[in-house]
């Protein structure tokens, strides 16, 4: 696997700006708590200052634990990709619990729901190692979930999502040895099994590495898997946990938005629905990873997946959930292997990649251990649409 060395971006944060750090938990309902102040510590990077009554509250609240169930496990966790999909939703939960949780994130501008759930936000684009370690002192925990997820790139943009995904992943590591962080839970995904041929594979299961990567994420996202899975094997305290595709409010991602569209009756057309995917919803993802954080072995691994469906499947429940049919057009993926190309004309700046990552592929994965012992229960992918679109639509007509 090439190395092209990414030019680093991060800046080095004064004394000046050095992160006021809080010494205790606060002490009231997570959702509406700012961190208490404290007397400026050793250098970190700064934190965002706006404050949160300037802001809109959380998008949605998952159920307040009971105050004294808070107190007995309050901690200090650590967070990257918080202001990412699933890093938020985990974010959510901790804070919910009331957890202190101080999240690294690139631009602070873009935590305005993180300030508003009192998050003690770092400026850390995670590409110094030193600045990291700062922001990672006197953590209970770590969780990493930064990463770069996209499917048919360009290779002058190849360079960016290794350094996001194996790099950033191997500083992040680096960063909790030297803090001596006592446990870290590191977000991988099914993909890193490749494709699995029809079976519903576990943890257990080694992909041949022979038969090549499906796409250049598939391929970053493994040497990052096995970056973790060597630092563990030689005694870090990590857990891994393996995300299938993640579903639900929010979700930008291209299945998300096409099963957006079938739900609105607006899809085109169908492709590539032979895809085979296990469908998490955001919601159960995060409590799966804070249920690894809090209970599983160190070091372990952990499947968290939801329910498998074709793509075809999961965009014609989601139709039916919206009262429309399903588009009769179907481009056949034959089709698309020819026009791979061109695929420039079409707004796909790497169709060759899209198709090769699914047409005949299924990346199905049994989260039965994670069920077992985490109590991981991830909703039918009909109730958990159903949930997303009631939301989406709740969201949609409330004002401000």
């Amino acid at each position: 696997m090439t190395d092209p060395k990414p030019k680093p971006t991060s800046k080095r944060v004064s004394r000046s700006s050095t992160a006021k750090r809080a010494t205790k938990p606060p002490a009231k309902p997570a959702a509406t708590t700012k961190p208490a102040k404290a007397p400026k510590s050793s250098p970190a990077a700064k934190p965002s200052a706006k404050p949160a009554s300037a802001r809109k509250p959380m998008a949605r609240a998952i159920k307040q634990a009971p105050p004294a169930a808070q107190e007995a496990r309050t901690r200090r966790i650590w967070i990257s990709g918080a202001t990412g999909f699933v890093g938020k939703a985990v974010v959510r939960v901790l804070r919910t619990r009331g957890d202190e949780v101080i999240a690294a994130v690139r631009d602070p501008k873009k935590a305005g729901d993180l300030v508003d759930m009192g998050v003690i936000v770092l400026e850390d684009d995670l590409s110094n190692v030193a600045i990291t370690a700062e922001g990672l002192r006197d953590v209970d925990a770590a969780i990493h979930s930064a990463g770069s997820y996209r499917v048919g790139i360009t290779r002058a943009e190849r360079g960016a999502m290794w350094d996001a995904n194996i790099g950033t992943t191997t500083r992040v590591l680096d960063a909790t040895e030297t803090a001596r962080t006592p446990r870290i839970v590191y977000v991988s995904t099914v993909g890193v099994f490749g494709n699995t041929h029809g079976q519903e594979v576990d943890e257990t299961y080694r992909r041949n590495v022979r038969e090549g990567f499906l796409s250049w994420y598939d391929e970053t996202k493994f040497g990052a898997h096995e970056v973790a899975a060597q630092r563990a094997r030689a005694g870090a305290p990590i857990v891994t946990v393996q995300p299938s595709q993640v579903y639900g409010p929010g979700d930008h991602t291209e299945v998300g938005e096409q099963l957006r569209l079938a739900h609105a009756g607006k899809l085109p057309y169908r492709a590539l629905d032979e895809v085979g995917i296990g469908f998490v919803h955001v919601d159960d993802l995060a409590r799966g990873i804070v249920a690894a954080l809090d209970s599983a072995p160190l070091p372990s691994t952990y499947i968290l997946s939801g329910p498998r469906h074709r793509l075809g499947d999961a965009l014609a429940i989601a139709a039916r959930l919206g009262g429309h049919p399903l588009p009769r057009l179907a481009v056949p993926s034959g089709l698309l292997r020819l026009i791979a190309p061109a695929g420039r004309l079409i707004g796909q700046a790497n169709l060759r990649e899209v198709v090769t990552a699914s047409a005949g592929v299924t990346y199905w994965a049994s989260a039965e251990k994670a069920t077992r012992e985490l109590g991981f229960s991830p909703r039918a992918l009909e109730d958990g649409l159903r949930d997303t679109f009631e939301f989406e639509a709740d969201s949609a007509y409330t004002p401000g």
